[in-house]
């Protein structure tokens, strides 16, 4: 017994370092070893299943960094529109469906709505009337277009002061009194030049006022947009209008400049050389 109990061990011992059970011992110990990693795998994905993510908040970043930080938190941007805003370049960011800090599943998709690279055009056709209106207030109707105004100028008209004779843009007319160029398309944010009316500045002719009344002479002189200056009788200033003109200063001439004061020395009797 003891003689075939010792050779049972050797023949163990032989066999378990045969090249043939350690073959299908390495087998073995593979097999058992990958239902292992599957096992862990399968019980990470099921843990994870149906696990809910905080959103980041998206709003002021550009676009292209936004895409790769959603890739790397397992979420894909959607652009659902774009929007112009004056000042802010293009490709940032202004909303967020769902919003910031909600919780979503992996693989949600975000729809955000980013600023626009190019500005968005208005025709000058759409423009509200500009000739012959008040400045100031169509200053505020095109603020409200996002349109900035500026005055560059200004021109004698007959018409009340500050009304708009001339708009430009980039230097160029596109509202006169022989009116507007339509088809012009001005960008969101761009500044429009005004030239505005005043009522100094022209020219106008000026008249001869020798031998008229004082009255008639004051009546000339305001009705062409001048102004009535000293009034001298016998070398010595006077207040009352009353006689005829014996000379004015400046001297009848073919234009003056409008606002001009005009001068007139009176006498209480009519010149001899008018009668």
């Amino acid at each position: 017994m003891a003689n075939t109990s010792k050779f049972s061990f050797k023949e163990l011992i032989k066999f378990i370092f045969s090249k043939a059970f350690l073959k299908h011992f390495s087998l073995i110990v593979v097999f058992y070893t990958a239902i292992v990693i599957i096992l862990l795998l399968w019980l990470k994905l099921y843990t994870n299943h149906g696990q809910k993510l905080t959103l980041p908040d998206y709003n002021g970043m550009h676009i292209e960094k936004a895409i790769i930080d959603a890739e790397n938190h397992h979420f894909k941007i959607i652009i659902d529109d774009s929007t112009h805003i004056v000042g802010k370049p293009g490709g940032l960011i202004i909303s967020q469906n769902p919003k910031p800090g909600s919780k979503v599943k992996e693989n949600r998709k975000i729809y955000v709505n980013v600023t626009k690279y190019n500005p968005d055009k208005i025709k000058v056709a759409d423009l509200p009337s500009l000739y012959g209106r008040n400045f100031k207030t169509k200053e505020r109707e095109l603020s409200i277009l996002k349109i900035k105004s500026k005055i560059i100028g200004y021109e004698y008209d007959k018409g009340e002061p500050n009304y708009i004779l001339k708009v430009l843009y980039k230097g160029e007319p596109i509202v006169t009194k022989e009116g507007k160029k339509n088809n012009v398309e001005i960008d969101k944010g761009a500044t429009l030049e005004f030239i505005l009316s005043r009522k100094s500045g022209g020219m106008i002719d000026l008249p001869n006022f020798r031998c008229m009344t004082a009255e008639q002479a004051i009546f000339l002189i305001e009705s062409r947009n001048l102004k009535l200056g000293a009034l001298r009788k016998n070398g010595q200033n006077i207040n009352s209008p009353e006689g005829f003109v014996l000379r004015q200063t400046p001297a009848p001439t073919d234009q003056i400049p409008m606002g001009s004061n005009i001068d007139l020395e009176l006498s209480d009797e009519l010149p001899d050389d008018c009668r």
